[in-house]
């Protein structure tokens, strides 16, 4: 989100817009601080109805490891991690058949990476457009470079400087230092001039319009002047406007007090934003950190941004690569860099142990807002000698946010490899190969979880042996052993209330009431559910309450009341929907589908099937993966497809499916503003228009989306349009779905 005003741009914004309407992979490029981002920003807001599927934007800025550009990706996209495919290819999968445009901003430090990941994209998605933001191109065939150019300013002196983007610039930033600042015939000549020596570079003119509360236009330009020839006097081995910048920062910076400089310097290292408490830490500055930072504020290096009522900060990225310089030079790099990762060990730490609380929701959001602060905190203690034990510690706690989240390869990744560098005794090494078994299991990777299991059982356990005991029952269940995951889950549930552990016990609770209600003891199961609901309901807690509700919905739905799993299930669509899990909300409108097929309400279930399926592709899971799902999945599709019919229910759950997020989650909660498109038309054998069987048939035959629009005379746009909508409509997810369905379809009519 912009925080300040868009100024400028218009010919460069204009003639972008052009190629992205003819060229697959444009590249916006020019050095730092010219104002990428910005442009590309803006270009994502004015273009996101020109794709049918929307746009997505992806920042680099924060990343530091090349491995994790994938996934990042995919997360911006909303997807979850897979076991069976790598993370890039979950993303092309995603995109192979939509029409969006995806913008990857600073790609320049991890080019080759942005470079493989953008080829792939345009080899298998033909209707994706990639706009790029980097200091070099990409070097991909055939990209289309865009150089930003500086803004434009005076060349001379002249009386009317507020017809150029780069003055326009400086007065909208210095009004907002100075309101009462205006270009006057007194200073007109002297902004010019300054925008002029700042040769219209965007970062250059804002860092000089911060000054304007205690110095004049003609004040700054007579300092920057003298500045600038010392500070490139030396040899020329950057082009002059990098040099420029470069000497337009150092004076900002020397313009700092000694105690901003060194503020600037140490937050240098946080990775995305951080909040006053981080920097307090991390600086370990006498005084106030919150007035160097509001100094730091007032001078433009800082932006502040607002999250959930909490104030975050940020650098623009040329602004922390000169700070992260600086403190390198000065040595206080190692320590600096230690109390970040010390600060974000105690933020897990915290979390841990405050997770099964009311304080849940907003630990979840404050981990999100510092995974990439995590991130970089978990690879620091894997380079540094001797660090990778906290490594260790860090990636097994809060495995549930993990898992909400989505990020369980990524999370079974650091664990992985802090797991290959910590010693074979190492104390927490069980814990953290549990923790390792249960994200394999939520990926249906059932070899490496048992693999994990057995190295953790043969190790002195201590506290692990609790969630050791837990992830064996959940394994068990999963591959539809029942009688032993009971065992196992009721040997689980007694170690946790010996120690005293509520939290741990709710899982293993869960695994205990489900298996109980399969073998045939629904009275059993139900008061294990209910025991469940009362540790969990006075507590606050999310994501143990939502497993407690997918519980009732799941007995009640296969053996009890179905109007209670309705009512248990949507409850639970709420409490995810709170937390941001689309894992857990997955799980919940699979069972509303179930509890509507069991009241008999088959079109309503057929559509929410199709929503489930959705939520299910997202998270890189599908019912049918396990038999503890596959079996009451299959059992109540076939029983409203029967009901319904396979044309009717086919095109109930291609509905669902097609449904945008907003609107589908108000028709799961039966909300009066869910819309629905209204079902095909009575005594047709498919749900496809008459314009839409045309132009399917054409698919059928090979043509492209390009072809089709040619014969038909339409444009491209709309061909792609009608050929998404029969995906949609079909259920299927790739052209040659459609030509298996055209030829079926002609067979039956034959």
């Amino acid at each position: 989100m912009e925080v300040t005003s868009y100024v400028g741009r218009r010919g460069e914004h204009a003639e972008v817009r052009r190629l992205l309407g003819s060229a697959r992979l444009v590249t916006l490029a020019g050095p730092g601080g010219v104002g990428k981002t910005r442009l590309a920003a803006r270009l994502l807001s004015d273009s996101v109805k020109a794709f049918q599927d929307g746009a997505v934007f992806v920042g680099f800025a924060e990343l530091r490891d090349p491995a994790l550009v994938p996934a990042l990706v995919a997360d911006r996209l909303g997807l979850h991690d897979r076991s069976d495919e790598p993370t890039l290819r979950t993303v092309i999968a995603h995109l192979r058949e939509r029409a969006a445009l995806l913008v990857l901003d600073n790609c320049e430090h991890l080019v080759d990476a942005c470079a493989e990941l953008v080829q792939a994209v345009l080899l298998e998605c033909p209707d994706v457009v990639v706009l790029t933001t980097s200091r070099q191109s990409l070097g991909v065939q055939g990209e289309q470079v865009f150089p930003v150019p500086p803004l434009r300013v005076p060349e001379e002196d002249v009386v009317e400087p507020a017809d150029y983007d780069g003055v326009q610039l400086f007065l909208d930033r210095a009004s907002a230092v100075v309101p009462s600042f205006r270009v006057s015939s007194d200073n007109s000549a002297d902004v010019a001039r300054l925008c002029r020596r700042l040769e219209g570079l965007p970062l250059a003119i804002e860092l000089a319009a911060a000054r304007i509360r205690s110095l004049s236009p003609r004040q700054i330009t007579e300092r920057l002047t003298r500045r600038l020839e010392l500070l490139t006097s030396g040899p020329r081995t950057a082009p002059e406007r990098q040099q420029t910048l470069r000497a337009t920062i150092e004076w900002s910076h020397q313009l700092c007090s000694e105690a901003e400089q060194r503020v600037w310097q140490r937050v240098s290292v946080f990775a995305g934003s951080f909040d006053l408490d981080a920097a307090e830490f991390v600086c370990a500055e006498p005084g106030s950190v919150l007035d160097l930072i509001d100094g730091l504020l007032d001078k433009s290096v800082l932006v502040r941004d607002e999250h959930s009522g909490v104030a975050r900060y940020r650098m623009l990225e040329t602004l922390r690569e000169f700070g992260y310089e600086q403190l390198e030079r000065s040595g206080d790099l190692p320590a600096v860099a230690r109390r970040h990762r010390d600060w974000f060990d105690r933020i897990t730490r915290t979390a841990e142990a405050q997770w099964f609380s009311a304080h849940q929701i907003v630990w979840v959001d404050r981990l999100r807002r510092d995974h990439a602060n995590l991130r970089a905190a978990l690879e620091w203690s894997l380079s540094e000698p001797g660090e990778a034990p906290v490594a260790l510690r860090m990636a097994a706690r809060v495995n549930e946010y993990w898992t909400l989240r989505g990020s369980c390869m990524e999370s079974r990744r650091w664990l992985d490899r802090a797991l290959a560098v910590t010693p074979a005794d190492h104390p927490d090494r069980a814990l953290a190969l549990s923790v390792d078994a249960i994200h394999a299991l939520w990926l249906f990777d059932v070899e490496v979880a048992e693999a994990r299991l057995a190295e953790a059982r043969r190790l002195p356990s201590g506290p692990a042996s609790t969630h050791i005991a837990l992830v064996r029952g959940l394994s068990a269940m999963l591959q539809g052993r029942f009688a032993e995951a009971a065992e196992l889950a009721t040997s689980a549930v007694a170690a946790c209330r010996a120690q005293g552990d509520v939290r741990r016990e709710v899982h293993p609770l869960f695994i205990l009431a489900v298996s109980t209600a399969v073998l045939g003891d629904l009275a059993g199961a139900r008061r294990v559910v209910r025991g469940m609901l009362a540790l969990t309901e006075p507590v606050g807690d999310a994501y143990y309450h939502t497993m407690s509700l997918y519980a009732q919905a799941v007995v009640e739905s296969l053996y009890g009341d179905p109007a209670v799993a309705r009512q248990a299930a949507l409850a639970g669509v709420r409490a995810n929907l709170a937390i941001g899990s689309r894992f857990g909300a997955a799980h919940h409108v699979e069972a509303l589908a179930w509890a509507c097929t069991c009241q008999g309400e088959h079109e309503r279930a057929a559509t929410l099937f199709g929503i489930a399926g959705r939520l299910w592709g997202l998270v890189g899971m599908s019912p049918e993966a396990a038999p503890s799902l596959s079996v009451p999945h299959l059992h109540h599709l076939h029983i409203s497809t029967k009901e319904l019919g396979v044309d009717s229910f086919d095109e109930a759950r291609a509905t669902g499916r097609a449904l945008p997020e907003n609107q589908a989650m108000a028709y799961v909660l039966d909300e009066q503003s869910a819309a629905v498109p209204p079902p095909a038309k009575p005594g047709t054998d498919h749900p496809l228009t008459a314009r839409e069987l045309e132009i399917a048939g054409l698919v059928a035959q090979g043509l492209s989306n390009r072809e089709i629009a040619t014969r038909l005379v339409i444009s491209l746009r709309t061909a792609e349009t009608h050929v998404q909508h029969i995906l949609t409509k079909l259920d299927t997810s790739n052209r040659t779905q459609i030509a298996r369905w055209v030829a079926a379809r002609d067979r039956r009519r034959t």
